[in-house]
């Protein structure tokens, strides 16, 4: 019997049809570890599937890798569901990738993550970036669906807190594809035309997908770029977005917001009662002070007896003229002997004043002291100064001692 002699192709295309005829093949779920993860300009994902003991290659054409809620990175354990089947060109058999998840959590909470951890790098989150809620908004932004409770509560609170503010309500809608889109633009709009003192943004309650328009990435930047502060009311008090992560201040619920925004009218009146008490008294105080002040003064020597006041007053002053006097003559005494006495140490050191005991200085033409023999020589012309005068001499000989 003679043996069939196929072609590559041909052995290739029929096994491809005996994979793609099993049903278990046709639709199976895989848990492994992502490696060499590439993403094709072409928007095609091809990636390694493995485990303990083999690996699996992976395609996912971009049509199914468009729904991913999150990005894919090497590393992470998925479960991916798809079909077996061979590549007729290289005849390698491998998973035709239609759905993906992440092994342990869900896809919208890997996707969070990822979001976070981007946006964190970013500096969306920094704390110096967040602007002060101003403490009287004059007016108020609300981006927010119209339809919702969340909207009716936060009218009512504030109505009931602060009547004298304004609200400015921006619908739009807050879950589905176009949300993300509607809430950045909403946000942006009520920048550019400087409606608001403070925007509140945010919903009611919700699933994580129902709330997942605020954890968007154009959600984000329009709420990190936005020069009015911006308040971030999404979901109930456990449920944690981006949003609030960007927002210049996290409320719990929309509720809290609208309680955080505005103070609260009867707080502020009971103060103002409060403050006007406190002044009030302290004004009695004053005026008791000054009272018990005009007493004192009313009962003084100076407006008793004014002429008396005077004369006592006079007493003083030539009491202390008379002080001052003594003190001025004392001084100039003293300064007058210190004068004297100076003058006579001065005389004493004056060497004039040697010369009247019979010695002589002798001083060459241009007037320096002759203080050696040295200095002089035969010829040299010198004046001799005496106590009551000088003589002119000339210099006939000199003579050194010897030691």
């Amino acid at each position: 019997m003679a043996q069939t002699v196929l072609s590559i192709t041909a052995l290739n295309e029929y096994i491809q049809r005996k994979l793609d005829a099993d049903s278990l093949l046709s639709q199976v779920a895989v848990r492994g570890e992502i490696s060499n993860y590439k993403m094709y300009p072409s928007g095609h994902h091809y990636f390694t599937l493995k485990d303990e003991g083999g690996a699996l290659k992976c395609v996912m054409f971009k049509g199914n890798a468009m729904r991913l809620r999150f990005r894919p990175e090497n590393g992470m354990k998925v479960i991916a569901m798809g079909k077996v089947s061979v590549y007729p060109r290289d005849g390698a058999y491998q998973l035709y990738c239609t759905a993906m998840a992440v092994d342990g959590v869900g896809d919208l909470h890997a996707a969070f993550e990822q979001m976070k951890q981007k946006l964190a790098a970013q500096g969306l989150f920094d704390p110096a970036h967040k602007k002060p809620i101003p403490q009287f908004p004059g007016t108020i932004g609300i981006v927010t669906s119209s339809a919702g409770a969340a909207v009716h509560d936060m009218l009512r609170i504030l109505r009931k807190r602060y009547p004298l503010t304004r609200v400015k309500l921006l619908p739009v809608r807050v879950q589905g594809a176009e949300a993300p889109g509607e809430i950045a633009a909403a946000i942006r709009y009520a920048n550019y035309h400087n409606l608001c003192d403070v925007l509140i943004v945010g919903r009611g309650g919700g699933s994580m997908e129902d709330l997942w328009a605020f954890n968007e990435e154009a959600v984000a930047w329009a709420i990190y770029e936005s020069r009015i502060p911006v308040i971030s009311a999404v979901g109930h008090e456990p449920d944690v977005t981006i949003s609030d992560y960007v927002a210049d201040l996290r409320a719990a619920t929309p509720s809290n917001a609208a309680e955080l925004v505005v103070p609260d009218m009867q707080t502020l009146l009971q103060n103002l009662d409060e403050k006007s008490s406190a002044m009030a008294a302290a004004l009695q105080r004053q005026l008791k002070g000054a009272r018990q002040h005009l007493t004192v003064l009313s009962g003084s020597a100076a407006l008793q007896s004014p002429t008396g006041y005077l004369e006592q007053k006079e007493k003083q002053l030539d009491y202390l003229k008379n002080r001052l006097i003594s003190a001025q003559n004392r001084n100039l005494s003293q300064k007058q002997q210190r004068f004297v006495q100076n003058v006579a140490k001065l005389d004493a050191m004056s060497p004039l004043k040697v010369l009247t005991r019979g010695y002589a200085m002798a001083e060459n033409e241009t007037g320096d002291l002759i203080r050696s023999v040295r200095q002089v020589k035969t010829g040299d012309k010198l004046n001799v100064r005496f106590s009551d005068g000088t003589v002119e001499t000339t210099v006939r000989d000199t003579k050194e001692l010897t030691p």
